[in-house]
């Protein structure tokens, strides 16, 4: 069956693919989310640690699902893992750097006479929820905004600017997007731990500032909604490959599309109705409502990028050198060999569910922190 899908077909596949890999991601921030509080949460170096201990149990899923999406990305589209991370090296050796620092934190922040001491590590932990959603942020931007490369006839590629990839921070796109993705982070962080705390007095505190965090992605969410609709995109003729700048292009994709309306939608409305939960009613479940809704909106802007014969990476200094899910992408027997390893999927989806659940039966205490040796 896989072996008669034709190249368009597959190529498309790998795009959602691939997005809902990115979308579950934005799902697990809630680990770079919660690590960006804890200097205000934690009122005692007890509370502190038990905060770091109930992130410490996730963040290799944030990290692994984050180099997942790289992988598939190079592997399904690999002239653009080659033209972003051959060209905008620095934006993504400073995200790199932000996870390097959060994997030697939950390493070392626990061990006795470590020479950092305790604050420098929970500043790392704070410089990788903040710095590295933002710069995430930023680099998903110029999906829409483009990036500053051309390509040759063989395909090597010109970076036209000297901040190589950083300069997409001086976008108020890319910038909205990432200061979204921040607070949309922290608010999962809150929902998060206050569904696995065993603290009474954390649980109150993780209320109040999941919904202010919420508010706080309010402008930022706007700003971002009113330039899709009215921003200029780069669309492809699908007939001869030859791509040109469309006014309304993202507008005109959601109305083409109107799935993407829906899942949009339905994503924000997870997203408060979650915070609400958590806020207004003793209900920890929040997060299964929020999180899912987190990752739908990021879907519906992934899909909102590449689908509808638009090139996902314009190049906003050559345009004809724009990339899209097409000339892009892999051959036809690379993409039906990946498809078949990806039918895997769902026993990994499977079995990460299942440790999930065992690990999370029990809401974590001071307590059992205590008594763990092995404890960040």
């Amino acid at each position: 069956m896989i072996g008669k899908l034709d190249h368009a077909t597959l190529q498309n596949l790998w795009w959602l693919l691939c997005s809902v890999v990115g979308s579950l991601f934005v799902f697990l921030t809630f680990v770079q989310g919660g690590q960006s509080m804890l200097l205000t949460l934690g009122r005692s170096e007890d509370e502190k640690k038990l905060v770091v201990n109930s992130l410490g149990r996730k963040w290799e899923l944030t990290f692994t699902t984050l180099v997942l999406f790289g992988g598939a990305l190079f592997a399904a589209f690999p002239k653009f893992y080659a033209t972003s991370f051959g060209g905008a090296y620095w934006v993504w050796m400073l995200i790199l750097f932000t996870f390097i620092v959060q994997a030697v934190s939950y390493e070392y922040r626990g061990k006795e006479n470590n020479f950092l001491g305790t604050m420098t590590y929970d500043i790392f932990l704070l410089i990788n929820g903040v710095a590295g959603i933002l710069l995430i942020g930023c680099a998903i931007g110029t999906f829409f905004t483009g990036a500053n490369f051309s390509l040759n006839e063989y395909n090597l590629v010109s970076w036209h600017h000297p901040l190589r990839g950083l300069e997409a921070a001086s976008e108020p796109f890319n910038l909205a997007l990432g200061f979204f993705l921040v607070f949309v982070a922290r608010t999962l962080g809150t929902l998060y731990l206050k569904n696995n705390l065993a603290h009474e007095g954390l649980r109150g505190r993780l209320g109040r500032a999941g919904f202010r965090n919420l508010l706080y992605s309010l402008p930022f969410l706007l700003y971002v909604l009113f330039r899709l609709v009215t921003m200029d995109g780069y669309t492809v003729d699908p007939a001869t490959g030859a791509v040109t700048r469309e006014a309304g292009k993202y507008l005109h994709n959601l109305m083409a599309m109107p799935l993407l309306d829906v899942t949009l939608v339905a994503g924000l409305v997870l997203v408060v109705w979650g915070v609400a939960l958590n806020r207004f009613t003793d209900s920890d479940r929040g997060i299964w409502l929020a999180g899912p809704g987190a990752a739908l909106v990021a879907l519906t802007l992934f899909l909102l990028a590449g689908y509808n014969n638009t090139a996902f990476y314009p190049s906003a200094y050559d345009p004809a050198s724009s990339l899209t899910i097409h000339n892009a992408s892999s051959s036809h027997y690379t993409l039906t060999a990946m498809t078949y390893v990806a039918m895997a999927i769902p026993v990994v989806l499977a079995y990460i569910f299942y440790f999930w659940r065992k690990m999370d039966m029990v809401k974590l205490s001071m307590a059992e922190v205590a008594a763990d040796s092995d404890s960040y």
